[in-house]
């Protein structure tokens, strides 16, 4: 069983998606961790990030895996060093590009098929996962995403101010609604929930909530 949630940066799908996970005793899938890892190597390789041999050949030797919450880049716990400003930023500029999304399908749909999972990101609910039962497109304002972005990079001792992380929200924006592979939209059979003014375990309630509504 596949809970799907897809929605912006910053909406804080992948808290309420870890909430919905743990109560409902599956597992959680980052995909954004995946996306991370991938701009990391490619970082740590200085390989321009386009669609080029080089990526392409980066993309078939990655080995990226989970150990709870700890993320492996090819053996290599990387947890703490994808989640940098400058990598979330690279992770944006990667996931735009076809053959990197191309390679990391097969293995978001493989850990899908082994278990009951909940993932969030971009395409959840439109290309990984088309047929899951339970779809959700959780979103927030552009100033509500950017103000939770900045609190959680001040909390981490990450300078920076409320403007720069709006104008990078906005960025990002762009670009994941207007990629050519898998571009960021609502699917058309997903529950909208917008979190404005709403804590995680509130919004995490309301998706299990609306899923039981589903299967009456």
């Amino acid at each position: 069983m596949v809970i799907a949630m897809d929605g912006p940066a910053g909406a804080g799908k992948s808290t309420v998606a870890k909430l919905v996970a743990a109560k409902l005793g599956f597992s959680y899938l980052d995909t954004g961790a995946l996306y991370r890892s991938s701009a990391l190597k490619a970082h740590r390789l200085g390989l321009a990030l386009e669609d080029s041999p080089q990526l392409r050949r980066m993309m078939e030797e990655i080995v990226i895996s989970f150990d709870g919450a700890r993320v492996l880049l090819d053996g290599e716990d990387v947890s703490e060093a994808i989640r940098t400003p400058e990598i979330s930023h690279l992770s944006s500029v990667i996931s735009a590009i076809p053959v990197v999304r191309e390679m990391l399908l097969p293995l978001q749909r493989r850990i899908g098929e082994k278990q009951g999972i909940v993932a969030d990101g971009r395409d959840m609910c439109t290309v990984v996962f088309p047929d899951a039962i339970n779809k959700f497109f959780i979103d927030a304002s552009i100033e509500e995403r950017a103000r939770r972005r900045f609190l959680e990079l001040s909390a981490k001792g990450i300078e920076t101010t409320l403007e720069a992380v709006l104008e990078d929200v906005r960025v990002r924006d762009e670009r994941d609604s207007s990629r050519e592979a898998a571009p960021l939209r609502r699917a058309d059979d997903a529950i909208y929930i917008l979190t404005d003014g709403l804590n995680a375990g509130q919004v995490a309630d309301m998706v299990l909530s609306m899923m039981k509504a589903t299967r009456k």
